[in-house]
């Protein structure tokens, strides 16, 4: 037999096939309720008599809502599954434009583009920043660095693409389709600068 004085915290409830909506339709009022002074959150603390919550799931009313519940979150996932579909299509169809630009403009507006990142993060050590020197005016960046900053300008420059992944949420979905964003853009960048090629394609492995 169920001991009365055990309790199910609305986690729990969830664990055991609980819908929000069910609790609040089939049990009502929790039977405590309030802040628990040991945390530091401010949500309240619900409980549920595990006794009264096994009634419940004795019901027909339980089984029926549970049912209900479940087609529900498998017609969801089927949503799910057929706007990630879109998307991806989206993705792997949409033209990429690059800005194409004389390579002066490029590296001025990657340098102007890397100062700006770093000024933004003042308190942070800037990746291949130009050493300290006493010598007056600004130091050319390394040629290493300076491939990598355009990437980032001309990365920076197609971030409108992104919203090709709008209305795609959940860690899997939404990830494979940055993925192949992200593999898209770096491809296009490098059939438009093909002495960048060679980073683009390290950044597709890195970000792989």
């Amino acid at each position: 037999m169920t001991d009365r004085t055990t309790y199910v915290a609305f986690a729990g409830m969830r664990r055991r096939g609980w819908s929000d909506a069910m609790v609040r339709d089939l049990l009502g009022t929790p039977d405590v309720q309030g802040r628990d002074p040991r945390r530091w959150s401010l949500a309240p603390v619900r409980l549920y008599l595990l006794a009264r919550v096994e009634t419940v799931e004795r019901t027909p009313e339980f089984t029926e809502a549970a049912a209900h519940c479940r087609t529900r979150a498998a017609a969801s996932g089927v949503h799910a599954e057929r706007r990630r579909a879109a998307v991806l299509a989206a993705i792997r169809a949409e033209p990429i434009e690059v800005p194409l630009l004389p390579r002066p403009e490029l590296e001025r507006r990657a340098v102007r583009h890397r100062h700006l990142l770093g000024a933004r993060s003042p308190g942070r050590r800037r990746e291949d920043a130009p050493p300290e020197t006493a010598a007056p005016g600004p130091v050319p960046p390394p040629s290493g660095a300076l491939v990598r900053w355009q990437v980032s300008y001309l990365r920076h420059a197609l971030s409108r693409y992104e919203a090709l992944l709008d209305g795609l949420y959940g860690e899997t979905g939404r990830g494979e389709a940055e993925r192949v964003l992200r593999r898209r853009l770096y491809e296009a960048i490098a059939a438009a600068y093909p002495p960048l090629a060679r980073e683009c394609r390290r950044r597709i492995e890195v970000e792989r």
